[in-house]
């Protein structure tokens, strides 16, 4: 292992500036059986983020990420600041005491992650929420670890596994947040938080792979 913070940073910014960038487009998602501000939501809770960004406590990785889990529960309003922010806040717990990660560890962060969303939102695999791009997502980045693929070939297939998995969501029915309200009629479109998951595991990605050209 070697010092994780240029990758932590390349995550974390490309995360910012994503949802930045698609404020709109995650809005316009979530206005077909939401209320419409998952995407604004999530712009200002970033957007506070960027702010503050270069004052974030390095001490370690797993404070670092508990600060981010706080700012972004801090701004972000309705119920993605909670999920989002316990997400965060669960990887950090896990990471520790850290300034090296490797794939297990990262893993090991997003199931942490994964299990926290699960219990503060109550929602299951199948039930149109992020949870079903980001379990697939987390599989696929565990299954090519195993392999011992390059770094780029991990995150091309978690970006894959992603979208695949967004997409899908169509065909699901809403159980949760403001969309379960729906019922059927939720039906028929993609879960702008799933979607959400993939947009950024695609960027990242591209990001990824520019960074080791």
């Amino acid at each position: 292992m070697t010092d994780s913070w240029s990758e932590v940073d390349l995550v974390m910014t490309t995360i910012i500036d994503t949802c930045l960038t698609n404020e709109k487009y995650f809005g316009d998602l979530d206005s077909v059986v939401g209320d419409g501000d998952f995407g604004y939501s999530l712009a200002r809770g970033f957007e506070k983020l960027q702010a503050q960004y270069g004052e974030l406590d390095r001490t370690d990785i797993g404070t670092f990420f508990k600060k981010v889990g706080m700012l972004v529960t801090s701004r972000i309003g309705g119920t993605s600041g909670p999920i989002w922010g316990t997400g965060f806040l669960r990887a950090g717990m896990t990471a520790g005491a850290t300034t090296t990660l490797d794939g297990a560890a990262v893993v090991a962060m997003l199931r942490s992650a994964i299990a926290g969303i699960m219990a503060r939102g109550g929602a299951s695999l199948g039930e149109k929420t992020l949870l079903d791009a980001l379990v697939p997502m987390t599989d696929a980045i565990e299954e090519a670890l195993t392999e011992g693929v390059s770094s780029d070939e991990v995150v091309d297939r978690a970006a894959a596994a992603a979208r695949s998995a967004a997409d899908a969501t169509i065909d699901l029915v809403a159980k949760r947040g403001r969309a379960a309200y729906t019922g059927e009629r939720s039906r028929g479109s993609v879960d702008a938080g799933a979607t959400a998951v993939a947009v950024l595991m695609e960027q990242i990605a591209e990001n990824w792979q520019r960074s080791n050209r």
